[in-house]
């Protein structure tokens, strides 16, 4: 059971950059689900795609799976309708993976392995479904061009891959208004202006957002010509692309 976010409540060192380490995994659930907006939403989505475009998937990958969150969500619903696709969790945190290996445990998912590795390094092959949240994000923008050509042709045909980032925007005063709106998103989920700031701080440098018609179009040069954005709140995006 995850622990409560208190990795920025405390003054840190000037520099300091944020990483997938112990801490953050031990308290992963919780900063999620009080950072991200409609976390759980976006769930539901992936959900109702996968009745609708994927009912029967054989082979799902989650690409950045964390603490196996949405594997264990996806093997829970699919198992309903008596169906057990063969889980692929990729994540480069091995501190993630303890949290990710015991959680598919206590949630009864059977048939899924995990990779500590790079997404980059990762070789796709014959996915019904790859899903791909909160993590291209983090990537070097320039290796982002080939991690989704990679999953693109790792996809069978009619293949579905959904994709959630966070997001800007060029015009400068509506960057800085949508910011502050997610700022009091945060405040309003007990988070401080110390923690605000420092995280902030943090994630300069390693995550690094493009606009919607960029991603879009980085979809489209990937090989997506089915392609478009299904969700938005604010700075937060989420896009289908299908084989």
């Amino acid at each position: 059971m995850s622990g409560k976010d208190k990795v920025f409540d405390k003054h840190l060192s000037p520099g300091t950059a944020f990483e997938f380490n112990r801490e953050v995994a031990d308290v992963f659930d919780d900063m999620v689900s009080r950072s991200v907006p409609f976390y759980d939403e976006i769930h539901r989505i992936l959900l109702d795609i996968v009745d609708r475009a994927c009912p029967d998937p054989g082979r799902v990958y989650d690409l950045g799976c964390s603490t196996g969150t949405t594997i264990s969500i996806l093997s829970r619903h699919l198992a309903a309708s008596g169906v057990q696709p063969r889980f692929v969790g990729i994540d480069n945190s091995e501190s993630m993976l303890v949290k990710c290996r015991e959680k598919i445990s206590s949630t009864g998912v059977k048939d899924c392995t995990l990779h500590c590795r790079n997404i980059e390094d990762t070789d796709i092959q014959d996915a019904d479904l790859v899903v791909m949240n909160y993590t291209l994000q983090f990537l070097d923008p320039d290796k982002r061009p080939q991690v989704l050509k990679t999953i693109h042709d790792g996809l069978r045909k009619d293949g579905v891959f959904m994709l959630s980032e966070k997001i800007r925007v060029d015009e400068p005063h509506v960057q800085e208004l949508l910011t502050e709106l997610y700022y009091d998103f945060k405040r309003r989920n007990g988070y401080s202006e110390l923690e605000i700031s420092q995280k902030r701080e943090a994630l300069e440098n390693v995550l690094r957002p493009i606009t919607p018609e960029q991603q879009l179009v980085a979809l489209r040069e990937a090989g997506f010509t089915k392609v478009d954005m299904i969700f938005r709140w604010y700075n937060f995006a989420s896009y289908i692309g299908i084989r």
